[in-house]
């Protein structure tokens, strides 16, 4: 005999799964340490877009393979301040790096 369970499923937003989810101290570490990460690559990306350049066009401008921006941008590399500073030169930009007092939460 089959026996069928059914679960209610309920949509909920970014926002609120990302809640749920730091809720957990060692998701919280993990998340927090890689956050600087993914912070750079969405500004490389949001910089790529305002500039009408495909990945292939920035590494153009920057004389590396297309390749290693798709890397960069998806996460899968973990670029050295020098390449930030070609992709930077590329964009027409300078490297800025900032450090800043954390916040208690």
């Amino acid at each position: 005999m089959l026996y069928y369970s059914v679960m209610k499923i309920q949509a909920i937003t970014w926002k609120e799964a990302k809640k749920q989810l730091l809720s957990d101290p060692e998701t919280k570490i993990l998340y927090d340490n890689l956050e600087p990460r993914y912070k750079i690559i969405g500004k490389i990306i949001e910089k790529r877009i305002q500039r009408n350049l495909t990945q292939r066009e920035l590494a153009n401008k920057v004389g590396i393979k297309q390749s290693s921006v798709a890397r960069l941008e998806s996460g899968d590399y973990n670029p050295t301040i020098d390449f930030l500073n070609k992709v930077a030169k590329g964009f027409d930009c300078k490297l800025t790096i900032s450090f800043e007092k954390i916040k208690n939460t």
